[in-house]
């Protein structure tokens, strides 16, 4: 789809000021050679990795001592080595500033609001930090929180990273068993939960949670619970090794904090996969790693500075929150916000950015979409002069609300779809802020980011769809699973379908301009007739309509061939016609192609969708095929699920 221009181009001022500009300059002084052009830097970070991530190192002023070696193995995935000779540790470089300028400021919907200084959230995390001592943590730990996006959240990961201790969190919205499925593989020595949190308005509890999630965790020590609703020390009470954090933290005055500095490649998160098709994946990742590449992600790719106000839209169950809380690293305030974007109306976080000059806007796909068709048009009634930059992930930015966010909510601004996973905690696809941005692009590759697409053969392909690889290491590839000695799954996941090349199950195509279209996960992707179809290409069509709120299209089985059956959510009272069917039908044959038809069209009442808010088409297509979904604990409405069985539609 060839385009006459961009929705939105820098000026040169922009381009001349940018932190990307300036580390281009120090890497031609360093190599010697002309990097003119983002291709050129990026060409030269791939293939002089030592180089690169050496300069990453200086320009970015990682503390911590880098040791002589830099790569070793380099060739080798998994098995490749950064800088195994250094020593660091994540929270000290977290931790650089102090002072009285805003660290962290919380807005919990309409019922809380709080702002921590530099020199308050270092008392806090050496309080806690205390505390963890005395209850015997040490490296190596793992510290297990079921927490909103709120200050203590941050401040724990940090106490325990400058010990060394593993953090691993979800959010408080999951069930029992979707905590014990991922907690309960990692033995957790220390529990961290609040006494409950706010959503859509309503109070939420979680202490019966929390009772039964610590009966089935033997390994626990003590667990604290915070105070967010003003109950913690009744909540607590009534759960044996439970304390309120509060009470817990009283007999240890803010002191100097100490951090201990381990190998780069010292465990500092457990991550999890979604889990929608078994037990999550535990995914160990570095200290080195996770801050190396958030550092390079921040300043080069987002553009972030000393003092900007850095928000993104995120739950502790799901990556960005990590990647968000590295942004203390760059000097930035960390804007948290917890419960939902909607309450008590779509205007809530554009409220947020106006009231404390946002200058980084992170959120989500859907939640674009779903200010789209509110009719909210924040250009017109707030103040968004502060914010530079728009960025959304979690799915494919359909082509119209890559416009929308130019028509709708700001005219100069860098919107920046980025893409990567949990999996490397971090994107191989992102913003680059010298570059211009074509609708419905990803602008370009990560520095250091060896990415391509193949096809079927292992072939680099061009304007063709095919698989997201990385063809070289990088150094926030997980440390290993947990509970993997012999690394099979880890192999499996990634590595089996190309010989030491990362393929990481995105189907996703080169555009003309060096930029990406990511068309769906590759294990979604429809195959009538034998043709590989993405379903974010449907999605982008339907999704246009104002009849349909949203859609989930899966492929059926049927007569020896797959046929596409899409599903829609519709609008407040609207019906599935035979008129809106035909308009479906040639929306998606004139904006995609008529192979992307479907040959059904239902109706349902809901979508099933993670904690994260991607929709589920893997747990659908169980369902129409009558298996068993393995972990419904993962979904944040299970019960959609039971919309999709049985359907005498799809019987004929």
């Amino acid at each position: 789809m060839s385009q006459a221009s961009p929705l939105w181009s820098p000026s040169p001022e922009a381009i001349a000021s940018a932190a990307i500009s300036q580390f281009a300059r120090r890497a031609e002084q360093l190599s010697g050679t002309k990097l003119d052009s983002y291709r050129a830097l990026h060409d030269w970070s791939i293939n002089d990795r030592e180089a690169f991530w050496s300069l990453i190192w200086d320009y970015c002023g990682i503390v911590g001592e880098r040791g002589e070696r830099v790569l070793v193995d380099g060739d080798k995935m998994p098995g490749a080595k950064f800088f195994p000779d250094a020593k660091l540790n994540f929270a000290e470089n977290l931790l650089k500033k102090s002072g009285s300028a805003e660290a962290i400021v919380f807005r919990g919907e309409d019922k809380v609001e709080r702002v921590l200084s530099w020199d308050e959230l270092r008392a806090l995390v050496s309080r806690i930090q205390q505390l963890f001592r005395a209850h015997g943590v040490k490296a190596g730990d793992r510290i297990a929180a079921m927490m909103p996006n709120m200050p203590e959240t941050v401040a724990g990961m940090l106490a325990a990273a400058s010990l060394g201790a593993i953090w691993s969190s979800c959010s408080p919205d999951f069930g029992e068993q979707g905590v014990l499925d991922r907690f309960g593989q990692i033995e957790p020595v220390l529990f961290i939960a609040p006494d409950g949190y706010w959503y859509a308005g309503k109070r939420i509890d979680v202490g019966a949670k929390i009772a039964a999630v610590l009966d089935k965790l033997p390994t626990v020590r003590a667990a604290f619970v915070v105070d967010y609703l003003g109950a913690a020390a009744s909540v607590a009470a009534k759960i044996d090794k439970a304390e309120a954090l509060e009470a817990a933290l009283a007999p240890y005055q803010p002191a100097e904090l100490t951090f201990e500095r381990l190998s780069f490649s010292h465990p500092l998160y457990i991550l999890f996969s979604s889990g929608t098709t078994g037990v999550p994946k535990c995914i160990v990742h570095s200290a080195g790693g996770t801050l190396l590449q958030h550092v390079k992600e921040h300043r080069l790719h987002a553009g972030i500075r000393d003092g900007d106000r850095f928000f993104y839209f995120t739950t502790c169950g799901w990556m960005m929150w990590n990647w968000l809380v590295t942004g203390l690293a760059s000097g930035a305030t960390l804007l948290l916000y917890d419960g939902s974007p909607f309450h008590p109306d779509g205007n809530a976080i554009f409220d947020y950015a106006r009231d404390w000059k946002m200058t980084y806007f992170g959120t989500s796909a859907k939640f674009i979409d779903s200010v789209r068709k509110a009719d909210l048009r924040p250009i017109d009634t707030h103040d968004l002069s502060s914010v530079r930059v728009i960025s959304s992930t979690g799915s494919p930015l359909a082509p119209e609300c890559f416009r929308f966010v130019y028509e709708g909510i700001k005219e100069d601004v860098h919107l920046a779809s980025i893409s990567g996973g949990t999996d490397i905690v971090s994107c191989f696809v992102l913003g680059v802020p010298t570059l211009p941005v074509w609708i419905g692009e990803i602008q370009g590759p990560g520095l250091g980011m060896a990415v391509d697409v193949w096809n079927d053969d292992g072939k680099p392909v061009r304007l063709e769809k095919g698989e997201l690889v990385c063809t070289k290491a990088f150094p926030s590839m997980p440390v290993m699973f947990w509970n993997d000695p012999e690394g099979k799954k880890y192999r499996s996941a990634y590595f089996e379908r190309f010989d030491n090349v990362w393929c990481h199950g995105d189907f996703a195509e080169w555009t003309e301009h060096d930029g990406m279209i990511i068309h769906g996960r590759s294990d979604a992707t429809l195959n009538p007739g034998g043709v590989r179809i993405g379903t974010a290409e449907i999605y982008n069509q339907v999704e246009q309509l104002d009849e349909i709120l949203e859609a989930i299209c899966i492929g059926q089985d049927w007569e020896g061939d797959v046929r596409v059956v899409l599903f829609v959510r519709l609008a407040p009272g609207v019906k599935l016609d035979a008129a809106l069917e035909q308009k479906i039908r040639t929306k998606i044959r004139t904006g995609a192609s008529p192979r992307h038809v479907p040959a059904k069209i239902v109706t349902v009442a809901d979508i099933p969708r993670t904690k994260s808010g991607k929709i589920t088409e893997l747990a659908v297509r169980d369902v129409v095929h009558g298996r068993e979904v393995k972990n419904k604990e993962a979904l944040a409405n299970p019960e959609a699920l039971e919309l999709f069985r049985d359907l005498p539609e799809l019987q004929n």
